[in-house]
């Protein structure tokens, strides 16, 4: 057992809606219109921002209006943000009364500009990728490869290098896989390197307005100290978001009433640097040199939280009340704890992503099982299948789970633990979620489409991402399905935005975020309904600020 006291890192007071409004700090009410060339710019993002990186926006309607009403108090920046337009940012008191504001866009003119101004997605879609769709360099195995924990075509990445500048990375990146194919690192190498030549991008990829995003509001709050807030997981009881920071190996606490972070610690319990890979002779991923590094968590029925240890090949429990920590080996010569969801009974399940196995833990018993999964090929770069996503059916209980590099979805019986696995309707499943009725979506990463599967007769509906420029096909991460809405939320590692699907209209709505070289992960959902997620793109200096997130979108702050 361990615990650490928290240490306060940041401190933003908020006042709206159902969080707490704190009486020296008062409601403002900021209105106004948006235009370029005296017609009105729909879908605008207009964001106050406060000197610690807090920030609260809204949207531009149809006719270019705009309210924004934030407890963010003293001087903000007020920042105004299209794409293909030049930021309209100006400085104001956000306590003091405020007159409607008139705001004149500028279309940028200048290529580079332009170019600048398009998301990763566009730079990635110009790799000359293989045309039958089953080869290694396809573009659907190309994203699989290399999209999965990072982005490529964002300010970070794009910059021009030779191939010989290309192969150290790639070879790191293989060498995570099981790959070191010199052949295939140095054709990669070539095909970056051409793709990211410093030349510019003019396909315009442009954000469809939608009437429903005028109602949103979007709440950021940073997250200083971090460096890889992976998985985020809100608690009703706690009525905070906990955040497994798997870089540093801690447990992030964010208040929602006013933003205070706290950092809990994970105890190293004898484990060394580079954990159960340091123990097995393995290089740790990502270089890590910490012991435990929490990858994915789920609150308990019993109120704790439960993270998967990616390194330290455990499964770590965390108290919100105590701040006390446990960490439960694995075993069975487990290797890398990836995604973790509790079930109605309390037992906790998690996929461990390169030995090809599902972990069933007991918090009640203690009792650790292990499940070997079938044997099945892996059909890009990777030398294993990873089991990625898994949830529980709310129906029989039983345990689906994914594999992000063999196109199958398996399923578990809870009792005889008995295996059965299916072809996924879409390539590269990754998180994947049931929905009331008992239907399974899942995300299709290489294919840019989300896919419901009746899972009783294995008959499957894919609804395609709405696609904005030719050739650039989204990436969906992770999807969710809000508890109450049964609406289907899909981040998008790739295009600066969050997707909300509605199941009863199957339509897709696009919510531009306002920071550029974004990846979100999961999505879950406060008590009010916001669909909140961590931003965090590795490495942070991708992101724009450098400084990862926590994001929140209130899709009705305008009731």
């Amino acid at each position: 057992m361990y615990s650490r006291r928290a240490r306060p890192v940041l401190s933003i007071v908020l006042a709206l809606g159902a969080l707490v409004i704190e009486p020296a700090v008062e409601a403002a009410v900021l209105t106004g219109t948006v235009d370029a060339n005296g017609k009105p710019v729909a879908g605008a993002i207009v964001s106050a921002v406060a000197a610690n990186g807090a920030s609260e926006s809204a949207y531009t309607d149809a006719r270019g209006r705009f309210t924004l009403a934030t407890g963010l108090g003293g001087e903000v920046d007020l920042r105004i943000r299209k794409r293909y337009f030049r930021d309209d940012v100006r400085k104001l008191d956000a306590a003091a009364a405020q007159a409607p504001l008139a705001v004149h866009l500028v279309a940028l003119t200048d290529a580079k500009e332009i170019s600048e101004d398009h998301p990763s997605l566009s730079y990635f879609s110009r790799i000359s990728f293989d045309a039958d769709e089953k080869a290694l360099f396809s573009r659907p195995n190309f994203t699989r490869d290399c999209l999965s924990c990072h982005s490529l075509g964002n300010r970070f990445t794009r910059g021009p290098r030779p191939p010989e500048g290309w192969v150290p990375t790639i070879t790191r990146m293989h060498g995570y896989l099981a790959n070191a194919d010199k052949a295939a690192i140095q054709h990669r190498a070539e095909l970056l390197a051409q793709a990211f030549d410093g030349s510019l991008v003019s396909s315009h990829s442009e954000v469809p307005y939608d009437p429903l995003i005028a109602k949103a509001k979007i709440y950021e709050w940073k997250l200083p100290g971090t460096v890889v807030p992976h998985d985020a997981e809100y608690s009703a009881a706690q009525d905070k978001v906990y955040i497994a920071e798997m870089f540093a190996g801690e447990v992030v606490e964010v208040n929602l009433k006013d933003g205070a972070l706290q950092h809990f610690r994970l105890p190293d319990d004898g484990m060394p640097a580079g954990g159960e890979f340091t123990k097995r002779g393995l290089p740790a991923p990502y270089g890590l040199t910490i012991s435990r590094a929490p990858h994915s968590l789920a609150e308990g029925t019993d109120g704790k939280f439960y993270l998967t240890d990616s390194i330290g090949a455990a499964v770590t429990s965390f108290d919100p009340k105590s701040h006390a920590f446990e960490n439960f080996a694995v075993g069975s010569q487990s290797l890398y704890p990836h995604t973790v969801h509790t079930g109605k009974d309390g037992v906790v399940w998690f996929t461990i992503a390169f030995s090809n196995q599902v972990g069933r833990f007991d918090p009640k018993t203690k009792d650790m099982k292990v499940v070997n999964l079938p044997a099945t090929p892996s059909l890009s770069t990777p030398g294993t299948t990873i089991p990625y996503g898994i949830d529980i059916s709310p129906k029989d209980g039983s345990v689906w789970y994914s594999k992000l590099a063999s196109d199958k979805i398996g399923r578990i019986d809870p009792q005889t633990l008995e295996v059965k696995e299916y072809d996924s309707p879409v390539r590269a499943p990754r998180r994947h979620r049931f929905d009331a009725q008992g239907r399974l979506w899942v995300a299709g990463f290489s294919d840019g489409a989300i896919a419901r599967i009746d899972v009783a007769k294995w008959d499957a509906k894919i609804y395609k991402l709405p696609v904005f420029a030719k050739g650039e096909i989204p990436a969906p991460y992770a999807l969710s399905v809000n508890p109450k809405t049964q609406e289907v939320w899909v981040n998008d590692t790739m295009l600066d935005l969050v997707w909300r699907f509605l199941p009863k209209e199957e339509r897709f709505i696009a919510y531009p975020l306002p920071m550029k070289g974004t990846y979100t992960r999961d999505v879950t959902y406060t008590k009010d309904g916001w669909a909140c997620t961590a931003n965090n793109p590795i490495p942070p200096a991708a992101l724009e600020g450098n400084v990862p997130e926590l994001i929140c979108i209130d899709p009705l702050a305008a009731r």
